[in-house]
């Protein structure tokens, strides 16, 4: 029997009439996965699968690679990224660091405490073989 994953889901907020709105960890992580992903630079989630698979696959479990803990209306973010070779690690991380940060709180309307970024492997392209 396969193991099940622990979820832990969080109110956003709640509205007397109509209920309340609940988040799951899982979903924070998708989200930062998701725009980590995006930045120039990113060749994927460590253990995951490319971008390009992606777009042609559908969404998979982007989730991979990133890890949330959320404090009350705040969460704090750690990614395990590959990166293409090529492209300067301080200046694609902080890249990262802003892309994940905007997006989790646009989306979740939570404090983004700090988006924490570890390069996993390097990625080379054919062409710069």
């Amino acid at each position: 029997m396969a193991k099940e994953e622990s979820r832990e889901l969080h109110t956003l907020h709640t509205v007397d009439s109509l209920g309340e709105v609940e988040i799951d960890d899982q979903v924070i992580a998708m989200i930062a996965g998701i725009a980590a992903t995006e930045v120039d630079g990113v060749a994927s989630m460590a253990g995951n699968i490319t971008q390009e698979m992606i777009s042609l696959l559908g969404v998979k479990n982007l989730s991979k690679g990133a890890k949330v803990e959320v404090f009350d209306e705040s969460v704090s973010i750690s990614l395990a990224l590959n990166l293409k070779y090529g492209y300067a690690i301080p200046k694609t991380s902080a890249k990262v660091q802003d892309k994940v940060k905007t997006a989790v709180e646009n989306m979740t309307g939570m404090n983004v405490i700090d988006v924490n970024v570890r390069i996993a492997g390097i990625t080379i392209d054919k062409e710069q073989k």
